[in-house]
């Protein structure tokens, strides 16, 4: 199978080489030149021939991703697919979707998961979209879904959009998991009887109720930073936190953890908390997210 592949930052370029290494030909269009297969968009579908071409949008949610879809939709023909792989919100799915249905092209979303160690362990991938089209990528899937059963690695959320609301629920539990990790590690340092705080985080990792990945990377950041003396607690939030409070609200659904924990990320911008920084590291340890530096010492 080949596939195009347009953005190659942290997960873009990482998916592309896991895609290679499992036997799925890849040409892959970056802005950035050095990292890029192709000069422009239009060279990026010249290379994929003819018939049923596949082009995977790993670029920033909103108009970034907008502009590409609509570029796509006046280079690809009817048959060929869309697969929007970022963290668009899933509304955005449902209107790209119809802007390419009246083109005969089709379209798959697929929110995906994994981060920076997405190459070595693989990702998580849920999609939205027609059983057929889900089919088809079946290749695609394979080759980047971790190892193990396929129903702990891959699901068909459902309709196109599913993909991607899966996805903003997901990263609204994630806000809520790294908040509660970083409270804990806040008030086990605010006591003095409790002399390591990374050991005892670390004895937490196997056997116990609160043992995850999350878990794992916090202990990692820790050990390598026992103070976070060198990331400032400022900690962003990407998008999907809001729109999963902001869903909640339109479905009257109740989310005081989730909620609370993106609050929390607004505090974080307003005065030092050691939580965050541990939320900020997290991040950073999960997601290569950018960290701000430490403000130096007055």
């Amino acid at each position: 199978m080949h596939i195009g592949l347009v953005g190659l930052g942290k997960m873009g370029a990482n998916m592309r080489q896991r895609l290679r290494d499992h036997g799925v030909q890849v040409t892959g269009y970056d802005r950035n030149p050095e990292v890029s297969d192709v000069q422009s968009l239009p060279d990026l579908v010249a290379a994929l021939g003819e018939g049923s071409r596949v082009v995977w949008v790993m670029v920033p949610s909103g108009a970034p991703t907008h502009a590409v879809v609509t570029e796509l939709a006046g280079l690809l023909s009817a048959g060929d697919m869309v697969v929007e792989g970022g963290n668009s919100h899933y509304t955005d799915d449902v209107a790209h979707a119809r802007t390419l249905a009246a083109l005969g092209i089709r379209y798959v979303d697929v929110g995906v998961s994994g981060g920076v160690w997405g190459l070595e362990n693989g990702y998580a991938l849920m999609a939205g979209g027609s059983s057929e089209d889900i089919q088809a990528l079946d290749p695609v899937f394979e080759a980047l879904r971790p190892p193990g059963p396929r129903e702990n690695g891959v699901v068909h959320a459902g309709s196109v959009g599913a993909g991607h609301y899966a996805k903003m629920v997901h990263n609204g539990i994630e806000y809520g998991l790294m908040q509660a990790y970083a409270e804990g590690y806040e008030l086990l340092e605010a006591q003095d009887i409790v002399t390591d705080v990374t050991g005892t985080l670390k004895a937490w990792t196997q056997g116990t109720v609160v043992r995850s990945w999350l878990l794992d990377l916090l202990v990692a950041a820790l050990e390598n930073d026992p103070e976070l003396a060198t990331i400032d607690d400022w900690v962003e939030d990407s998008g999907e936190g809001r729109w999963t409070v902001d869903e909640a609200i339109d479905q009257a659904v109740p989310l005081p953890v989730i909620s609370a924990a993106l609050f929390a990320r607004f505090a974080s911008r307003q005065g030092a908390s050691p939580a965050m920084k541990a939320v900020a590291a997290l991040r950073q340890q999960f997601g290569g997210h950018a960290a701000r530096p430490a403000p130096p010492a007055s």
